[in-house]
């Protein structure tokens, strides 16, 4: 458990550490935008009061939003702390937690995310931006389908055995 808990705070540091760089000693907020590697990689400002992609910004579900994030932070740690095995289970758990919370506080702060990472390539331009939280959240999520489908095959493995 304590794997779990110093990952998400790792995550929610890095994540928060990145949007105060990026918002008050950047001012991306108000430049919009800066080429980082061009034309691949660019800090690219927006605001992102919905869900993934900005799906839903239109309606006011920033409360809904908060205690979704929450409940589901919630539920993964109690998950992994009831079922996890594996060392990545809680590295995996620790990552989605830290993401939902800092994207959390960003709607508690700001009344949305804030997204700065750009990646475009090969002549096709992305508008869409993500951040450090979206990241971790993605990842975690990802890596717990496959560290707790190897716990349960190495639980199969062993009640075969037996």
């Amino acid at each position: 458990m304590r794997t779990t808990l110093m990952t998400a705070l790792a995550v929610f540091l890095a994540d928060q550490l990145s949007k105060f760089i990026v918002l008050y000693l950047l001012d991306l907020d108000e430049i919009g935008e800066i080429e980082v590697i061009s034309p691949f990689f660019q800090l690219q400002m927006a605001w992102n009061k919905g869900i993934n992609f900005g799906l839903f910004a239109g309606f006011d579900m920033r409360w809904v939003l908060i205690a979704l994030a929450l409940s589901i932070s919630v539920g993964v740690i109690y998950w992994v702390h009831r079922d996890g095995k594996t060392k990545w289970t809680f590295v995996a758990a620790g990552m989605l937690v830290g993401g939902a919370l800092g994207n959390v506080l960003d709607r508690v702060i700001y009344g949305a995310v804030a997204d700065f990472l750009n990646f475009s390539c090969c002549g096709l331009n992305n508008p869409y931006a993500f951040n450090i939280a979206d990241v971790a959240v993605f990842a975690g999520a990802a890596a717990l389908v496959f560290t707790s489908s190897e716990s349960s095959d190495t639980n199969t493995r062993t009640k075969k055995k037996n």
